[in-house]
């Protein structure tokens, strides 16, 4: 655990601020929630992410549609990717970038043909739909359908994992 050098005062009603340039270096933005630790006599806090525990059921999922249907396809949270079917394993907990963020933000079904994604050193080219995940009337990720042909039932089973997430996490 590394000093920031910044000290607060605890308010009357228990309150602190947290500064601004530490927030957005974490990427913590208003509204969002903090989960509290304790460890000995430090207080932790740390950046709270729903999708973050889900992230074995994002893996089954996308084992189960690449073994039934074949369809590959990626699943996000609001900072980096939590499952893959069908492509490189190694693309699981590869930062997404500020354009799947504005996708996850949007809200809406959006679909690219003849499209380049990237993450990081990623390439896929082809054609895409984006589907948020949508969960307590937040959006919380980003399920990404993707064929090298035309897209054909991934928009109903890009739209069946996306219900699956929201209800599992509005419980």
């Amino acid at each position: 655990m590394k000093s920031t050098g910044v000290i607060r005062r605890i308010d009357e009603l228990g309150r602190i601020v947290i500064p601004k340039e530490i927030r957005r270096n974490l990427g913590i933005r208003d509204g969002e929630n903090v989960e509290i630790f304790t460890d000995n006599e430090s207080i932790i806090l740390k950046k709270y992410n729903r999708l973050t525990t889900s992230s074995d059921l994002a893996n089954s999922l996308c084992e189960i549609i690449n073994n039934d249907f074949g369809y590959k396809m990626i699943i996000t949270d609001r900072e980096k990717i939590i499952g893959v079917s069908g492509l490189d394993k190694d693309l699981i907990n590869k930062n997404i970038n500020k354009e799947q963020i504005d996708l996850i933000e949007k809200r809406e079904i959006v679909e690219k043909k003849d499209y380049s994604l990237k993450f990081n050193n990623y390439d896929l080219n082809g054609n895409f739909i984006f589907i948020p995940i949508i969960s307590l009337n937040d959006s919380i990720g980003l399920i990404i359908m993707y064929s090298n042909s035309n897209l054909t039932n991934e928009l109903s089973i890009g739209k069946l994992i996306s219900s699956i997430f929201s209800r599992k996490l509005d419980i």
